[in-house]
């Protein structure tokens, strides 16, 4: 499969915060349809943690496809605002993922971030793949 432009939708969660962590994406074309998805445990670390998973691995994930444009959809207002420049990242640990996510970056012509309500259909879907892997339900 060879998408052009990428529509991507992730979350990240952890049970505890730290706790069992995980993220999950899909990468949908122009009309909505998904046609790839991924979700994964990350052991133990922040919601935070979790949600920058999310984007680095969906960014590399569309890297490898071909992708050259993405309009990318979390319900995470601090990384949507940090990615955006809106928020300056401040805490190191989140400042190397950050860094991570600015590298994979470079491997787009275009790549714009918008925040959306946990409410979106998508945002939902990601969701529920993440509580399935955290209930270890997905493989």
């Amino acid at each position: 499969m060879s998408l052009a432009h990428a529509i991507i939708y992730s979350d990240g969660g952890a049970r505890g915060n730290p706790g069992p962590a995980a993220f999950a994406y899909v990468l949908c074309d122009a009309k909505g349809e998904i046609h790839h998805e991924h979700a994964e445990k990350i052991g133990q670390t922040t919601n935070n943690v979790a949600e920058y998973s999310g984007v680095i691995h969906a960014l590399a994930a569309a890297a490898k496809l071909g992708v050259k444009t993405v309009d990318y959809y979390t319900d995470s207002e601090l990384v949507q605002r940090q990615l955006t420049g809106v928020y300056r990242v401040k805490t190191p640990h989140i400042q190397d993922l950050f860094r991570k996510v600015l590298e994979h970056q470079k491997k787009f012509e275009k790549i714009s971030y918008r925040h959306v309500p946990r409410t979106h259909e998508k945002i939902r879907y990601v969701d529920g793949l993440v509580n399935r892997v955290l209930d270890g339900l997905y493989d």
